[in-house]
C-alpha cells in the first residue's frame, strides 16, 4: 500500500461492544478530508460481560488481534495518528484496565474509555453532520451491542444526550441462554419488550417536551433491519433516503421470531453474524418508535466513528474543545497546588461527584448537562483550598479565593458557580431559587460525596443513583470495607436533598468484589 503523499493521514478506531470498527482519513485541510478505508470486523467484545461485569479472555484476545491487524493497516495508509474509543463493554467492566494495558502492549494503541453522554455526542456530530437538517429538530437513536443512545439536536448543536443500558448483546445475554437456537415464542418476546418499556419511558418523557420534526437511526442493527424489512417484508419501492416504517418493523419482528436459528440466518438482507442477537435488536427499536410515538425512522449509514473525525476537525481549527479542557484544568491544577491541598483527596470527592451526578442523571433525577458536570468537578476539586487560610469556615475562605483567582480559560460566570459549589460543601447548603439554578444541585452531589471520603482514605469504590421512584432516591455505595460512618453523614443530608430533587434520599450499602 502506497502511503498518501499530501495531508495528514489520522486512524480512527471505534471498539465497540460487538464490533471494531476503522475509518482512515486523509486531511488535505482544515476542512476537508478523504476517506482511505472503512473496515469493521466482529468480535462480541461484550461477550456475557453485561452479566460477570468481567470482560472474557477470549473476546478480549479477538479484540486485540483485530486491532493489531488495523493499526498495521492504518500504517499502510501512512496514518501518523491513531483516536481511539471505547464504549459500553469496555466502561463497564472491572478489569477494563487489563485491557487497555492489553491494547496498549499488544497491539500499539492507546484508548480511551468514553462515557454514555460522550458516546451519544460523537454519535450526533457523526450523524448530524452527514444530513441535510435545514431548521429541522431530530431525534437520533442508535442501538448499540450494550447501549442504546437517544439524542434530540439540530444541526447547531445537540439539546439532549442520553444512554440507555440497552443492548442488542446485553439483552440477548440477559434473555437467552447461551447457544439458543430455537424460535422465540411470542410471551418471551413480550417479556423482553416490558423490560425495554420500562427503561425508555422516562427518557420518552423528556423527548416529548422538545420539538422533534424527523428521526434519525443509526448502528449495524438498525441499519440490518431496514435492510431486511425492504427485502422480505415490505412492498413499498426502494427509499430514497432509506427509512423503515413502524408497520414494517413489526413485520419483520415477527418473521424473525417465527424462525430458529439456522433458518433466520437465511432470511433475505439479514447479517447472518448478526442473527443470534438481531431479536433483542429488534424488540429495543420497536419500543422506543413506540415510546417516540414514531411512524417511521430514516436510515444513516454514519455514527460514532464519523463523529471522531468531525471532533478531531473541531480540533485542529483553532482552539480545540481539548485544548480549551486542558487550559481549563491547568488552571484549575495550578490554583490547588498553589494553596496546598490534598490532591488525593481532592481527586476521590471528584470522582465521587461526577458518580452521583452522572447516575443522577441516567436515572431521571435531573436534568443538566456536559457544561454543569465539568463545572461540579472544578468546584470539587477546589473545595478544600481555603484550609491554607484556616480550617475554621474554610468553605467561606475556598468561595474568596476562587472568586478572586486568576482562572484563564473560564468567563466570569462559570468562576462564580464554581466558587458558589466550593462554598457550600459544608455547614448551611444554598436556597434554592437564588444564585444560578444549578448551584443547588452541583451542591448537594458534592457535599455527598466529601461524606463518603471524610476519612480522606478513599473508603468507598463506588456511589451512584441507581432509581428514582415517586417519592425517593436510592443511593448505593459500594465499599469493601464498613461505611457506617460515611452512611450516617449522608444521612443528615436528607433535608438538601428533597429541597432539591423532592425526594426522599435511601441509603444501601454494598460491598465490593
Amino acid at each position: 500500500m502506497i502511503a498518501s503523499s499530501k495531508g495528514r493521514v489520522v486512524a480512527f478506531f471505534d471498539l465497540g461492544t460487538n464490533s471494531v470498527r476503522l475509518l482512515v482519513a486523509c486531511f488535505e485541510s482544515p476542512q476537508s478530508y478523504t476517506v482511505l478505508t472503512k473496515q469493521k470486523e466482529v468480535v462480541r467484545l461484550g461477550e456475557g460481560a453485561f452479566i460477570r461485569g468481567w470482560l472474557r479472555d477470549d473476546a478480549m484476545d479477538r479484540a486485540v488481534l483485530v486491532c493489531r491487524r488495523f493499526v498495521d493497516l492504518s500504517r499502510s495508509f501512512g496514518a501518523v495518528e491513531c483516536v481511539a474509543v471505547a464504549t459500553s463493554a469496555v466502561r463497564e467492566a472491572r478489569n477494563s484496565a487489563d485491557f487497555l494495558k492489553r491494547l496498549q502492549n499488544e497491539a500499539g494503541l492507546n484508548v480511551r474509555t468514553v462515557s454514555g453522554v460522550e458516546e451519544a455526542r460523537l454519535i450526533y456530530l457523526g450523524v448530524s453532520r452527514g444530513i441535510e437538517m435545514g431548521d429541522a429538530v431530530a431525534l437520533f437513536v442508535d442501538i448499540g451491542g450494550g447501549s442504546t443512545e437517544i439524542i434530540v439536536g439540530d444541526r447547531g448543536q445537540e439539546r439532549m444526550l442520553e444512554s440507555l443500558h440497552l443492548g442488542a448483546i446485553r439483552l440477548t445475554n440477559q434473555f437467552f441462554e447461551d447457544g439458543a437456537t430455537d424460535s422465540v415464542p411470542p410471551e418471551v418476546y413480550e417479556e423482553i419488550r416490558r423490560y425495554i418499556r420500562d427503561v425508555v419511558t422516562p427518557v420518552a418523557e423528556r423527548v416529548k417536551r422538545e420539538r422533534v420534526d424527523v428521526a434519525y437511526g443509526s448502528s449495524g442493527t438498525i441499519q440490518n433491519l431496514a435492510e431486511i424489512a425492504r427485502r422480505s417484508v415490505s412492498d413499498r419501492l426502494s427509499d430514497t433516503p432509506p427509512a423503515l416504517t413502524r408497520e414494517d418493523l413489526g413485520k419483520t419482528a415477527a418473521l424473525l421470531c417465527s424462525l430458529p436459528l439456522d433458518r433466520r440466518k437465511g432470511v433475505p438482507g439479514i447479517n447472518p453474524d448478526r442473527a443470534d442477537i438481531i431479536i433483542a435488536g429488534t424488540a429495543i427499536l420497536e419500543e422506543v418508535m413506540d415510546a417516540f410515538g414514531l411512524s417511521e425512522i430514516r436510515i444513516s449509514d454514519r455514527g460514532l466513528r464519523d463523529g471522531l473525525i468531525v471532533d478531531y476537525l473541531s480540533r485542529r481549527n483553532g482552539m480545540s474543545p481539548e485544548d480549551r479542557l486542558r487550559k481549563r484544568k491547568q488552571s484549575v491544577e495550578r490554583l490547588l497546588g498553589a494553596c496546598r491541598a490534598s490532591p488525593e483527596h481532592a481527586q476521590t470527592v471528584a470522582r465521587l461527584s461526577l458518580e452521583l451526578f452522572d447516575s443522577g442523571r441516567q436515572a431521571g433525577l435531573h436534568k443538566f448537562g456536559t457544561a454543569e458536570r465539568e463545572l461540579l468537578e472544578y468546584a470539587a476539586y477546589l473545595h478544600d483550598i481555603g484550609e491554607i487560610v484556616s480550617f475554621s469556615n474554610h468553605h467561606l475562605h475556598s468561595h474568596y479565593i476562587i472568586s478572586n483567582a486568576d482562572l484563564p480559560g473560564f468567563d466570569r460566570r462559570e468562576v462564580g458557580i464554581i466558587a458558589e459549589v466550593a462554598r457550600y460543601h459544608r455547614k448551611k447548603p444554598p436556597r434554592t431559587g437564588t444564585g444560578p439554578a444549578a448551584v443547588p444541585a452541583l451542591s448537594v452531589f458534592l457535599r455527598l460525596a466529601e461524606h463518603l471520603d471524610r476519612g480522606h482514605v478513599g473508603l468507598v469504590a463506588q456511589a451512584r443513583i441507581v432509581s428514582i421512584d415517586k417519592k425517593a432516591a436510592t443511593l448505593e455505595i459500594v465499599s469493601a470495607t464498613d461505611c457506617t460512618l460515611e452512611s450516617s453523614a449522608i444521612r443528615s443530608e436528607g433535608r438538601a436533598f428533597r429541597r432539591v430533587f423532592g425526594k426522599d434520599l435511601i441509603i444501601r450499602c454494598v460491598g465490593s468484589e
